[in-house]
């Protein structure tokens, strides 16, 4: 009898470029499930836990720890090695006391930083879809997959909603547009922080961009609105380096 479903084991060579794991010593790594991030823009749970905060030594340890429900996402239990973490994701590990957001740091896309207790039940999340529902309304749809239906219809593709989760109320939103502190989250300039100078409009051969100034040196770059990520005014809503 043939198996159902996909496979759930990745070759370790063709993992994303930014999984912090060893390629050679073994062939196979773990699959992240199709859920919250794409597979190119996440860490399976169980990678995170062993090889990047080494709570244990193999992969058996950690799902025990996760099957006990130790571990929370954005503040939901996760039992599954498999599930998907991503960009501005917290991970909460209670019997440790610590928490940690993913975001692009030190040229690398997804990096763990230590958050406080006031700021690991908030997140920021960038808006992929507008459309308008049932009574007018307005659906958000979020880059983490979350989708948000509100009255307010002033935001666009691109601008930033800080929500306090595992709920999804609104705490505040950051449009992108001129002097918006950005957070680039792809390409060769992954990690770097700065404010936009312009905001390009895009053609038919190429998309709308941004020429965003390094808060670090002088430097400009311009990136298309899909590597960057608006964080703030004058300074990040929460931490994000």
């Amino acid at each position: 009898m043939g198996k159902k479903g996909g496979s759930n084991r990745l070759k370790r060579q063709i993992a994303p470029a930014f999984w912090e794991i060893p390629r050679k010593d073994y062939r196979f790594v773990l699959r992240p499930i199709p859920a919250t991030h794409p597979i190119n823009r996440c860490y399976p749970l169980g990678v995170l836990l062993r090889d990047i905060f080494n709570i244990a030594s193999t992969m058996r340890e950690v799902e025990k720890v996760v099957k006990q429900g130790n571990v929370l996402i954005d503040g939901v239990k996760r039992y599954d090695i498999h599930f998907p973490v991503g960009l501005m994701d917290v991970i909460e590990m209670p019997l440790l006391k610590k928490a940690y957001r993913l975001v692009a740091k030190d040229g690398v896309e997804l990096r763990p930083i230590e958050v406080s207790d006031n700021e690991k039940s908030l997140k920021l999340c960038k808006i992929v879809r507008k459309q308008k529902v049932k009574e007018g309304k307005i659906q958000y749809t979020l880059h983490d997959g979350r989708n948000i239906i509100q009255n307010n219809n002033n935001l666009n593709t691109h601008d930033t909603l800080l929500i306090k989760v595992p709920g999804q109320e609104v705490i505040d939103t950051v449009k992108l547009q001129n002097n918006t502190l950005t957070l680039v989250t792809g390409g060769a300039n992954v990690g770097m922080l700065g404010n936009i100078l312009e905001v390009k409009e895009g053609n038919f051969t190429l998309p709308r961009r941004v020429v965003i100034k390094d808060l670090a040196s002088d430097k400009h770059v311009e990136l298309p609105l899909n590597l960057v990520i608006a964080v703030g005014s004058g300074k990040p809503l929460i931490r994000v380096s």
